[in-house]
């Protein structure tokens, strides 16, 4: 996917969120800790409503945001697409799940960071300012949440 603009940003982080979920889902039947099973299930649904939400963003940001232009930091530092089905998580356990999904999202937190950084526009710096706040909570949940399958 060509990355030009917040819009396209916006649609690659909620492409992020829908394939983790999936390759979650799918491989939370398969893996054969109990612990590693309910943290894959419990992601999965956490990763489809942070896609949702981010849809939201999407679909009601300010057009003049939307329409700004960020392809530097893309030509800088690559997004690259996540291979976690490659190396399924049904072969690893809780703490190397966690371990995969905290990367992942330091990735997206680090592209909005900069973005806001650099935004000139202030509806964008709005957004992505609500953007990378979104993702560094939703990140804290989920390592909060995974402490407590841990405590299981």
């Amino acid at each position: 996917m060509q990355i030009e603009t917040l819009k396209d940003v916006l649609h690659w982080t909620k492409e992020f969120h829908q394939h983790l979920s999936q390759c979650l889902f799918h491989c939370a039947n398969k893996n054969l800790d109990e612990r590693a099973r309910m943290m894959l299930t419990y992601l999965s649904e956490h990763e489809k409503t942070l896609k949702d939400v981010v849809s939201g963003f999407e679909k009601s940001g300010e057009a003049s945001a939307l329409k700004t232009w960020c392809y530097e930091y893309v030509n800088r530092h690559p997004i690259t697409r996540h291979a976690h089905c490659d190396t399924p998580f049904a072969e690893l356990n809780a703490s190397q799940i966690m371990d995969v999904i905290i990367e992942q999202h330091q990735q997206v937190i680090e592209l909005y960071r900069y973005l806001a950084s650099r935004a000139e526009i202030p509806s964008a710096m709005e957004l992505l300012n609500s953007l990378l706040s979104l993702e560094e909570h939703e990140m804290m949940r989920i390592v909060q949440s995974s402490n407590r399958f841990s405590d299981l």
